[in-house]
């Protein structure tokens, strides 16, 4: 550990050790202090935020905040803010611009990768259920990608799968193993028990985000019957141990409606979740139906709907491709991110099953330099307006160029789908889409 590195952790520990004797009243008096240390005008806006949060009472930013002071094991909490804020954002943001001029392009926020393709389950529409238990990572491949992450700067990792926690001896030997890492997994919520809360109580640095469909209908209907159920039983052992965590839901033509209600973000919230992750539907996987698509109508209504509830609760949310306008458009390809899947190919993005580099055959900076993710990333923005990001659900015609441009292969091992049949599944919700976003995005540039 070099100088620098230590002195920023002494200097966190100390910091965090006097907001904890007094959040409400020293939190704004440090953000004071970390707003004079960062000069660089873009993180600008994201600290008006917080100050709003902390200086209003009564806003669901001010509650949600200072929740994790009333929700969060105390050691578990420290861990959350030392290893998201100080290595995932600081030490991540003061080795970019080294990384770039080294390197020759700036290194991503985070990784997600799938240690396995097994699930327990077999939802409608997933891409997961065609694979069965034929994939997985072994545990030096996971320590390996961490490694060699952390070397570039990155902090924060991420998981899905299959059912990731189909893997959670795995899982977490590698928190343990990387205490100064924040790990975030995608799961049905099923797998989680007493003795694995109890685990994620002793490594502290993992925080699930459990996939819901709705309420008890819409879940088993998609997920299987008992699911929702299963569902509630590990946000209580969550709870009662003070282990954060939140929701990730994916919204299509079927549930649209009890996803974006009131009711829905309040159960969130009594549930005790601190976020919620939203996706669209996406027809990936050859025989992925396309009739769960939401409408053009549908998506904008989200749109607002998840705009309208940021501020009237107190729930963090991230619509991932609604909030393409507060990243500049797609974070794929490198950019802040990339997925690796359980035959170790490099994804751009977990919805772009199209690779050109396997993690067992070159290191994190080859593959980041390779053609495929260069041409990704030389084209992005792929959209000048940010609220039609994405090269494939909004420009389809973007990922067809790419694709065979670089001659990326399918990495769709049940059954590879050709890049132009994929994108014309796509085509017609892009088509829709657009005059409906760029009326958003006018009025909204507007304002």
């Amino acid at each position: 550990m070099d100088i620098r590195t230590k002195s920023l952790e002494v200097g966190f520990d100390k910091a965090y050790e006097y907001l904890d004797r007094n959040p409400e009243e020293n939190l704004p008096k440090l953000l004071a202090m970390v707003r004079k240390m960062m000069p660089d005008k873009e993180y600008e806006s994201k600290f008006r935020l917080f100050e709003m949060a902390i200086n209003d009472e009564n806003s669901p930013g001010h509650k949600l905040l200072f929740s994790l002071w009333t929700d969060v094991d105390a050691d578990v909490r420290k861990v959350a803010f030392r290893n998201f804020i100080m290595n995932a954002f600081f030490r991540w943001s003061q080795i970019q611009k080294s990384n770039e001029n080294a390197l020759g392009f700036m290194t991503p926020w985070t990784i997600l990768m799938d240690p396995t393709s097994a699930c327990n389950l077999h939802c409608t529409g997933c891409w997961a259920a065609e694979y069965g238990n034929k994939l997985n990572l072994s545990f030096d491949d996971l320590d390996s990608i961490v490694e060699q992450g952390k070397k570039l700067g990155i902090y924060m990792y991420l998981f899905s799968g299959g059912e990731p926690l189909a893997r959670k001896k795995d899982i977490i030997a590698l928190c343990s193993k990387h205490s100064d890492a924040e790990f975030l997994a995608f799961t049905n919520g099923t797998l989680i028990d007493e003795e694995f809360a109890d685990d994620m109580l002793r490594v502290k640095n993992f925080i699930p985000a459990i996939s819901v469909e709705g309420f008890e209908s819409a879940t088993d209907a998609r997920r299987g019957d008992g699911t929702y159920r299963r569902v509630l039983k590990a946000t209580s052992i969550l709870r009662e141990r003070k282990l954060p965590f939140g929701f990730s839901c994916c919204y299509t033509s079927a549930n649209v409606s009890c996803i974006g209600s009131e009711e829905y973000f309040d159960w969130m919230i009594d549930c005790g979740a601190k976020f919620c992750w939203f996706f669209t539907y996406m027809p990936v996987g050859k025989d992925a139906p396309t009739d769960l698509m939401v409408s053009a109508e549908q998506r904008a209504e989200m749109y607002r709907v998840i705009r309208g509830f940021r501020k009237t609760k107190p729930i963090f949310t991230i619509d991932f491709w609604n909030d393409g306008e507060y990243v500049k458009g797609c974070i794929a390809g490198g950019r802040y991110y990339f997925h690796i899947n359980a035959n170790g190919d490099a994804e751009p993005c977990a919805f772009i099953h199209y690779s050109d580099s396997n993690i067992h055959e070159k290191n994190l900076v080859e593959i980041l330099s390779s053609p495929l993710f260069v041409s990704y990333r030389s084209r992005q923005p792929f959209n000048c307006n940010h609220l039609r990001p994405c090269p494939l659900l909004d420009n389809p015609d973007r990922l067809v160029t790419i694709v065979n441009e670089t001659k990326a292969g399918s990495t769709d091992l049940a059954a590879p789908e050709n890049v132009e049949d994929l994108a014309g599944k796509c085509t017609d919700k892009a088509e829709k889409w657009a005059p409906v976003a760029d009326g958003i995005w006018n009025r909204t540039m507007n304002a």
